[in-house]
């Protein structure tokens, strides 16, 4: 392989530099482009920049996020009352949705009511799939009140469940 001469290498060296050059101006003319609002001119025509109302952006923003199910189900929270009727809702509160599974978790004032409720499941399902769409929901899964742990008397043995944990 020849020897370069020192004006190959100075000609080489220049096409590099005016490549690198270019290089730069391409980016910043791409960034001036950007800052000047992308290059796009809006016209007479519609296009998607154009303003809408509320409910239509908000409709274009759940479809383009893949909101569709949370916001349902957020929205049938909100109307638990109107869908599970006033004595239901008076006593059963929804308290989340797993969305992964279809798994809505409603939680009851006293444990009759959650009995109750536990009869109710089918037609409670039915509802709120006529509300949400088909198959939002597959599973109720129903919890008693909140209630304080029960302690027995003052001393208690670590790991122990309690009285009944001597029986069995």
């Amino acid at each position: 392989m020849p020897q370069s001469s020192g004006v190959d290498l100075a000609r080489q060296a220049l096409a590099a530099a005016k490549e690198q050059a270019r290089a730069r101006g391409a980016a910043a003319q791409q960034k001036k482009t950007v800052r000047r609002g992308g290059g796009l001119r809006s016209g007479s025509g519609a296009d998607g920049r154009d303003p809408l109302k509320l409910g239509a952006a908000l409709d274009r923003l759940k479809t383009e996020r893949g909101w569709e199910m949370p916001i349902a189900v957020s929205g049938v929270m909100g109307r638990w009352k109107e869908i599970v009727g006033p004595d239901v809702a008076q006593h059963s509160e929804p308290l989340k949705y797993d969305e992964d599974e279809r798994i809505l978790v409603v939680r009851c004032d006293s444990t009759a009511w959650a009995t109750q409720l536990k009869w109710m499941v089918p037609d409670l399902l039915r509802r709120l799939n006529a509300e949400l769409g088909r198959d939002t929901v597959r599973v109720i899964k129903l919890q008693g009140p909140n209630a304080p742990q029960r302690r027995y008397g003052p001393l208690r043995a670590p790991g122990s469940t309690g009285p009944g944990d001597t029986y069995g």
